[in-house]
Parts: C-alpha cells; sequence; structure tokens
C-alpha cells in the first residue's frame, strides 16, 4: 500500500484502508435501486443504506417524515413530484463529543434520488444495471450522486476500520427529495439535526464550490381564442402570443448575465433562464386558446428570490402589452415546484482550508481556485441553518441527468480518501 508523506501514521493507515473494488461494488449495489424522485426505490434505498450506516457500528436515526407538516412550514423549499412516504436518515459516530452542545464536528451529506432514465433508447445499457469498466461506471446516479454517498460510506468504513480514536463525532445525512426542492435537508434540519460543518460531495470533478446560484420554477399560462382553423384569424393563437415572451425571456436572461458573481464569472452562462416543457391545443385544426410554458430561472448567489420574480413578471407583462391579444388578456405566471435560493460558504471559514489541504495530501497535486456553481443544491439549506457548506465530489456534472450518466472510478476513490483526511481533522 503507497504510504503518502505528510499524512500521520493514523491519517495513512485511514487513507490506505478505503478499498477501490468495495468501493465499486457499494456504488453499483446502490445504483441498481432505481431510487427515482417520488417513487418506492426512495424508501427502499434509505432503508438499505441505515443497515449499511448500522453496520459500521454508527448510531442510525431513520424516521418517516412528516409531509403535510413540512409542506405547511412557510420555509418549505417546494416539491415537482407526489410522494406518499419519505425517510429521512442520520448516522452518528460514537464517543464523547467535545462541545456541550453534543453537536458532531462533521457532518458528511448525500441526497439519494434520482431523476428518470428519460429515453430509454438513448442509453447504452439498462440505466438501473450499472456497466463498470476498468475506468468508469455508467447508469442513472452514477455520478448525481450516489458515487458521493458511496465515497461517504468508504470514508465511514475505513475510519471504523482503522480504528482511530476519535474526540468528536462526525454524522452522515442521508436525504430524498434534493432533485426537486430539497424536502429530505429540509426535513432533517427541521428534526434538530446540524453540526459544526458540513461536504456535500456533489459532482464538482474533485473541484471544490463553495457557493451555488439559485433556481426558481416558474409556469407562464399565456390564453388565446378558440375558432376552427379555416378561421383562424377570427381567433387568436396563444402560440403567436407566446412568441414574443419567449424572446423577452431569452433578452432577460442576457441582461442578468451581463456582470456575473466572482464565484460564476467563469461559467459560459452563470445564471441560465430555460423554458423546458411547452404544451398548446388539443386539436390540429383548432386554434389554441391557452399555452404552458414551464422553465428554470437562475437566480445570483445573493439574490433575493422575490426581487428575482418580480423581474421576470414584469418581463413577461412588457412583453404582452405589445400583443394586441394579451394586452386585454393577461398573461398568467405562477411559481411551483422546486424554489432555490443561493447558497455560500461564509469568507474566512476554514472548512475550505480543511477540504483543499486533505485532496492535495491524498493526490499531491494542487486544488483549483474555488468557484461557484448554476446548479441548485441543499447546500443552501444547510448554510440558511447557519452549518458552513460546501461541495466536493467525483464526477461531471454535465453528465448528470443525461443518458449513460458515467463517474471515474478513481474520482471515487480519491473523494473517500479525502474524506477520511476531513473526518480525521475535524473529529480526532
Amino acid at each position: 500500500m503507497q504510504t503518502r508523506t505528510g499524512l500521520t501514521s493514523d491519517e495513512n493507515r485511514v487513507v490506505q484502508a478505503v478499498d477501490r473494488d468495495r468501493t465499486v461494488r457499494t456504488l453499483t449495489e446502490l445504483m441498481a435501486i432505481p431510487s427515482v424522485g417520488g417513487s418506492s426505490g426512495e424508501v427502499d434505498i434509505q432503508h438499505e443504506l441505515a443497515a449499511r450506516l448500522a453496520a459500521l457500528d454508527l448510531v442510525v436515526e431513520l424516521w418517516p417524515l412528516d409531509l403535510l407538516e413540512l409542506g405547511a412550514d412557510p420555509a418549505f423549499p417546494g416539491v415537482e413530484v407526489e410522494r406518499s412516504a419519505a425517510y429521512g436518515l442520520v448516522a452518528t459516530s460514537r464517543g464523547p463529543a467535545a462541545d456541550a452542545s453534543g453537536r458532531p464536528a462533521l457532518i458528511l451529506q448525500g441526497h439519494v434520488d434520482v431523476v428518470p432514465p428519460g429515453d430509454r433508447t438513448a442509453w447504452r445499457s439498462d440505466p438501473f444495471v450499472p456497466a463498470v469498466s476498468a475506468h468508469e461506471v455508467v447508469g442513472r446516479g452514477a455520478c448525481d450522486m450516489k458515487a458521493g454517498v458511496a465515497a461517504i460510506l468508504g470514508a465511514a468504513l475505513a475510519v471504523q476500520e482503522a480504528g482511530v480514536p476519535l474526540s468528536r463525532s462526525f454524522a452522515v445525512h442521508c436525504v430524498v427529495g434534493e432533485e426537486d426542492g430539497g424536502l429530505g435537508a429540509f426535513g432533517t434540519l427541521a428534526a434538530g439535526h446540524d453540526g459544526d460543518a458540513c461536504i456535500i460531495p456533489e459532482p464538482t470533478g474533485l473541484n471544490l464550490v463553495t457557493a451555488n446560484a439559485g433556481a426558481l420554477t416558474f409556469r407562464i399560462e399565456v390564453p388565446g381564442r378558440a375558432t376552427h382553423g379555416s378561421t383562424s384569424y377570427a381567433g387568436s393563437s396563444a402560440i403567436d402570443s407566446y412568441l414574443p415572451i419567449h424572446r423577452a425571456l431569452h433578452e432577460l436572461e442576457r441582461r442578468r448575465n451581463q456582470h456575473p458573481e466572482a464565484l460564476m464569472a467563469a461559467l459560459p452562462v452563470a445564471y441560465p433562464l430555460s423554458v423546458g416543457l411547452l404544451r398548446a391545443g388539443d386539436w390540429a385544426s383548432a386554434v389554441p386558446d391557452l399555452l404552458v410554458a414551464e422553465g428554470r430561472y437562475g437566480l445570483r448567489i445573493e439574490e433575493d428570490p422575490a426581487a428575482a420574480r418580480l423581474e421576470l413578471e414584469e418581463s413577461v407583462q412588457e412583453a404582452a402589452n405589445r400583443d394586441a391579444f394579451l394586452a386585454d388578456h393577461r398573461p398568467r405566471i405562477r411559481w411551483l415546484g422546486g424554489q432555490f435560493a443561493g447558497g455560500q460558504l461564509p469568507a474566512g471559514d476554514g472548512l475550505r482550508h480543511l477540504v483543499r489541504g486533505a485532496h492535495t495530501d491524498v493526490t499531491g497535486l494542487s486544488m483549483p481556485p474555488e468557484r461557484g456553481a448554476p446548479w441548485g443544491s441543499d447546500l443552501r439549506l444547510y448554510a440558511q441553518a447557519g452549518i458552513p457548506t460546501l461541495h466536493y465530489g467525483p464526477g461531471d456534472v454535465r453528465l448528470a441527468h443525461g443518458p449513460n450518466e458515467a463517474v471515474p472510478i478513481d474520482d471515487v476513490v480519491i473523494a473517500a480518501q479525502a474524506l477520511c483526511l476531513a473526518i480525521l481533522r475535524s473529529c480526532a
């Protein structure tokens, strides 16, 4: 086994305890559970993980989330799928806590839900039968983010096997509903589970991501006047009325990206605004009397969601003012589904140095400068709870949510080893 210079004997022992084959096996077993958001697989994987964490001699709490109570909270982050049941899962290492509060010194958090596979013909193989090669694992959830969860389990197992005594506890949070708002993280924090700091191994390509921009889901309902297609001049097509609104949304995106924040400046588009769903009409030879557009609206890291909503609403209504039909028949804008505010690690917080040092000591390479990400995540919920949080994990986010999602095996192992050092340097 490789002995790394610059590490203590305890640190070397724990890092060497991360087993590549075992970590890949854990990843593929988790990927084989089709835990699509809102499906029974979300429940199944939480119970499976509870058993695995208990086997690591962690103190496990698995509880049903009260969906009605959480949904009634004014701060609830929203959902985009229906659920009849959902579970929270927290596992805490045994041993003393150094402060009177009993808080863990470090939280390792990962979401277990995945998005649907989409067009299965675009996949090289069954998306829920992981394909393993010498260098990567392919399948739904590979990088987003079951590789991160596997890295957490690998790190916790290595610390347990190495037998290094800890003076502070660490905790593992496994959450559902991240892909559609953050239900699991919201419920976990509402149940009182906190800590001094949190690392979420989302797919960052082993880069340091200390901020997330926000993202809001919107629906625009554009009215029209129906008539027979042969007398279209007697009606007003909702499709035609929507076109200037679509152009206004593109202009709004262009305007909002002129001066990105420093952490977002390297991105081609820091705050994307996209329409992902269009529905209009119900008969080919009828003029449609309604068009529904749903999309995603990117926010700045430090932007007030209420102000951002107002900016989009004003842009849509200004476009409607220039349409002869919409001037008297106003489009309706609704905000639904996931509502992600931005979030970031406070300036000067030592968590960034902890993770940088762990990555450098494991790889022998310096870590690129920290940056922000344009996607929403649970980071902002932990940050809002006063828990310093960042992302560092395996995989390329550009492969997430698409066909043939994949993660490099080396990335998963490195992430697990770096998390081992983060645990020891926080807790030992």
